[in-house]
């Protein structure tokens, strides 16, 4: 397979997709490549049980961990958001922080390689799974980056296994400081069912969740792709994660009130961010008090690690390194 891999490049296959497009299916190709990344920067993907007394319902984490943990690096865990799995929301992240960190990459419950035949539907319940896991893992402390959806989840791990288990957080693009009405109102604003957006189930649908999300989003992409992505992303576990996306807008974090982290925490934002208004990353800073530090990054939408990949990466690497200067 390896040296399949090697010796088929990207424009045959495209072509050959043209040829016979119900025989091949590009997306899952990139996601066997992304695989193939992710190995390369010495990850390896494990699934780890988790029993019903740990976290009220059985469950089963797929997540990337490190082959050979370097006992030297301090462990993080990158917490992926709403849409595609863990994969193809971290893989530009991947390479430079595998050189400072012992990473680990769940998918979470209900995305990806990641079950549970559960009804929590909660916030709770994925930091719950995940703390779970670390602690089969054998990782008794680490530090997580949670972005949008994921944000909701490290800041509820953070909250529930407190310093002692989650030194360091990184919450980017997570409106968590909303109020249940202001979520409501942004819900009702879009004039249509949200898991009709965020789970697109036609091209044009997912065209404009592209541009949605992103500052600079492709002008183009090709149906047969936009249809090639619908159904390899959004078609299995659809059900479950409409019922994930109404309990994040009903309950959020699903602690009122919103408790006070006692970590120190990095908020990062895209200025041009069109899911979450940049004011509720002021509010959540105003929120949290001393021990956070807001970074807004310009040019850059909601997703901020493929907008600014680069600038997203360095903030991390150096807020977990304690190497960010005080201007």
């Amino acid at each position: 397979m390896e040296q399949a891999l090697k010796s088929t490049s990207l424009p045959a296959l495209a072509r050959r997709f043209l040829l016979f497009p119900n025989r091949l299916s590009l997306v899952s190709f990139q996601d066997l490549l992304l695989s193939r990344s992710f190995q390369r920067r010495g990850l390896i993907p494990v699934s780890v049980n988790i029993p019903p007394s740990a976290a009220g319902a059985a469950a089963t984490i797929h997540i990337w961990i490190p082959a050979e943990p370097r006992h030297s690096l301090p462990p993080l865990v990158l917490i992926h958001g709403f849409g595609a799995n863990a994969k193809w929301q971290w893989d530009r992240q991947i390479g430079p922080l595998s050189r400072f960190f012992n990473l680990y990459v769940p998918d979470l419950i209900h995305f990806g390689g990641s079950r549970s035949d559960g009804k929590d539907f909660s916030v709770g319940f994925q930091s719950r799974c995940l703390a779970a896991a670390m602690k089969q893992l054998g990782v008794s402390k680490y530090s997580v980056v949670g972005i949008s959806y994921g944000g909701y989840v490290a800041y509820r791990l953070a909250t529930d296994a407190g310093p002692a288990v989650v030194d360091r957080v990184v919450i980017m693009t997570a409106g968590i400081g909303a109020t249940a009405e202001e979520t409501k109102a942004l819900a009702e604003k879009e004039k249509r069912d949200v898991s009709e957006i965020l789970l697109p189930r036609k091209p044009e649908d997912l065209m404009a969740l592209m541009r949605r999300s992103m500052h600079r989003p492709p002008r183009w992409m090709p149906t047969f792709l936009l249809r090639d992505f619908i159904g390899v992303m959004y078609t299995q576990h659809r059900k479950e994660r409409v019922e994930l996306l109404k309990e994040l807008l009903t309950k959020g974090v699903g602690i009122d009130p919103l408790p006070v982290l006692d970590q120190q925490t990095l908020i990062m934002w895209g200025d041009q961010d069109n899911v979450f208004p940049l004011h509720l990353a002021h509010r959540l800073q105003r929120h949290l008090g001393e021990k956070s530090r807001l970074e807004i990054i310009s040019d850059a939408g909601h997703a901020l690690q493929l907008d600014k990949s680069n600038c997203v990466t360095d903030l991390i690497e150096n807020f977990m390194l304690d190497k960010l200067d005080d201007s």
